[in-house]
């Protein structure tokens, strides 16, 4: 276990420069899983080296699977081998990614079991759909302490979720495409990470109609060998550098930001008073930003909310939230997805921001407000990077504990923002 460490962060500092995303983090680990598929060897580049891959490589070996970091982000995998064995209770319990484990190793061992994923504690985070997935597909699961899938055979079918689950498309996803015949996905998550994993899927040999789309047809069964792929921009980093410029007021490049997949990112934070410019595949953010939320038609408060893909991300809720305190207006902020995720604005509130939670899924921001430097204690890793954002334009200095979490999800933050001008130092927690 990697030991606990804090952020001691001197707000009030102007950023300035460029900066590149890591790769999605939530594409990495799907993809990661996906590589178990074939026998064949895979290198993966663009790798986020966060906590959450290192775990997931520390799986993947744990099962016999040879997982080598080549460089810094450049991961080769040879799943020659796979032991059909129960997997490691402590490191499942690590990272919520461990359940994407479940569909390539259902379709090479025909069965596994699966202890309790982990992840983040940001409210109820079912696997219903995971399981209703699998049993149309031919599988059958049954639980205790822990869930038992077996299956001597996949077959192709018609699968509806119950609900756009992104890692629960990325299992039927990778299921389907191990299975005999051809099935129909729908009701599918379409996030840029799920549309990243069906690309590599398919760079494998896969054949998936619908990349994109709430509906896919996977033709199953298709011989699959090896690749050199390379991981798309992480859109939720790029959406927390955007705010992170906006609440310092700084002037920032995105290089490379993977702009196709931001329209909705910035008409979120143009709702904000926040207006970015494309220059190529770059990501401009002027230092001069309005900062003023844009009422809605008639003078009427507007509402931010989150919303499947390709609407507003749930993951740049909290992001949206900070950046809202410092702006001029009321805004509503509506988390639709987990009923936990908005408890950290008791933390903003005790910064001096201006917040009225209202339910466990809405919350009224009026700004601008002048935020001072506190102790905070991350809940999960897009609160976390909240907090950041938050000390970085706060009075005074701030000290984040728990930010080992900030750091399961973004790759040597601390490093990449002090090269633009943040005083954040990192030290092991007292």
């Amino acid at each position: 276990m990697n030991s606990p460490i804090q952020y001691i962060v001197e707000g009030g500092h102007r950023l300035k420069g460029t900066i590149e995303p890591s790769g999605n983090k939530n594409a990495a680990l799907p993809i990661i899983a996906a590589s178990l598929l074939t026998e064949h060897p895979v290198t993966l580049n663009n790798v986020p080296r966060i906590r959450d891959t290192e775990t997931l490589v520390e799986l993947i070996r744990s099962i016999g699977v040879a997982a080598e970091w080549q460089a810094r982000n450049r991961l080769a995998i040879h799943a020659k081998t796979i032991r059909a064995a129960d997997l490691d209770p402590e490191l499942c319990a690590r990272i919520r990614a461990s359940i994407l484990l479940a569909g390539p190793l259902l379709a090479r061992c025909g069965e596994l079991t699966l202890p309790p994923p982990g992840g983040d504690v940001i409210g109820r985070r079912r696997l219903d759909t995971h399981v209703l997935a699998f049993e149309q597909l031919g599988a059958t699961v049954t639980a205790s302490d822990r869930l038992y899938f077996r299956s001597a055979r996949l077959k192709g079918a018609d699968v509806f979720l119950d609900e756009p689950s992104v890692t629960a498309t990325e299992n039927a996803l990778m299921a389907a495409v191990a299975a005999d015949g051809t099935s129909h996905l729908r009701n599918v998550a379409s996030e840029p990470h799920v549309q990243d994993l069906v690309r590599f899927l398919v760079a494998l040999g896969a054949r998936i109609e619908g990349i994109g789309t709430n509906a896919m047809v996977v033709h199953g069964g298709a011989t699959l060998g090896g690749v050199s792929y390379s991981i798309g921009p992480d859109h939720i980093e790029v959406g927390s550098l955007i705010g992170l410029a906006a609440v310092t007021r700084s002037p920032l490049r995105i290089a490379r930001a993977g702009i196709h997949h931001l329209r909705s990112i910035r008409m979120g934070f143009e709702r904000l008073g926040i207006a970015c410019q494309a220059e190529g595949d770059d990501l401009i953010v002027p230092a001069r930003q309005t900062l003023k939320i844009q009422d809605d038609f008639g003078g009427h408060v507007p509402k931010l909310e989150d919303q499947p893909w390709p609407a507003f991300p749930a993951d740049l809720m909290s992001i949206a939230i900070v950046t809202a305190t410092q702006c001029d207006g009321v805004i509503l902020m509506f988390e639709k997805m987990f009923e936990s995720r908005m408890f950290f604005v008791d933390k903003l509130i005790a910064m001096g921001g201006r917040i009225v939670l209202c339910d466990p899924h809405r919350a009224i921001v009026a700004g601008p407000s002048r935020l001072k430097g506190a102790l905070m204690s991350s809940p999960d890793i897009r609160a976390g990077m909240a907090m950041l954002l938050a000390a970085a334009c706060a009075e005074g200095v701030s000290t984040i504990n728990n930010a080992d979490q900030i750091e399961r999800g973004y790759e040597r933050i601390d490093e990449r923002l002090n090269a633009l001008g943040a005083k954040i130092t990192r030290v092991p927690a007292r």
